[in-house]
């Protein structure tokens, strides 16, 4: 049987950065699952920014909170908490201590462990299994309970590899979904990042189509 790779998890330099550029430069990375039975493999295809203390879709944003706590900590750690008391949502906490920003891990395509992905979205396939925050961590594994805080440059239980670099001319930026609660200028931000793949491309045309008929 052939030795698995050493992981290879991105530094902690990669999230200590300006969180756009984060969120930027995780499309096409590589998001990893180990439970030390398999690996599931996903390539990250959407993300989304959130900017701290002057982001108002920001959790941060209302201040330190034991819920928040992770955010204010080092870059590098995962923050996952749960919606709606169902879907849990991956977040990396990026920049410098105490500034408590975070890109959302908002869709994924799979890689490897793609039967296993589908065995826990109760047989979803294609597009619909891994195209949202709470699908992607249902197929993955990834709960509150056994992420919140990991350390995601460990190279153990979760972390982010390099993938297949994205040109910014294959990336379509637009407002982030679900935070109508947010200031205009914050809800209207083009912080959510996608691959523009060719059916996304054809999507957003009907739906520019559509709007020009009105």
């Amino acid at each position: 049987m052939p030795a698995v790779p050493a992981p290879a998890p991105l530094p902690r330099s990669f999230y200590d950065r300006p969180t756009l550029e984060v969120a930027r430069d995780l499309l096409g990375c590589h998001l990893i699952v180990d439970d030390g039975q398999q690996r599931l493999i996903g390539r990250i295809t959407e993300t989304e920014a959130y900017l701290g203390f002057m982001d108002t879709a920001c959790h941060s944003s209302h201040g330190r909170t034991q819920r928040t706590e992770v955010m204010f900590g080092p870059p590098g750690h995962a923050y996952v908490y749960l919606i709606y008391g169902i879907y849990d949502m991956l977040n990396l906490v990026t920049e410098a201590v105490d500034d408590p920003c975070a890109v959302l891990v908002r869709a994924i395509e799979p890689v490897q462990g793609e039967d296993t992905m589908i065995e826990r979205r109760n047989g979803k396939r294609g597009r619909d299994m891994l195209n949202g925050p709470g699908k992607l961590t249902r197929a993955m594994g990834i709960t509150k309970a056994a992420f919140n805080h990991c350390d995601v440059c460990s190279g153990e239980g979760i972390w982010i590899e390099p993938g297949t670099p994205v040109t910014d001319d294959d990336i379509i930026s637009g407002p982030r979904i679900g935070i109508d609660y947010a200031e205009p200028e914050h809800r209207d931000a083009p912080w959510r990042l996608r691959i523009a793949t060719p059916q996304l491309r054809r999507q957003l045309e009907r739906k520019a189509a559509q709007q020009n008929a009105k």
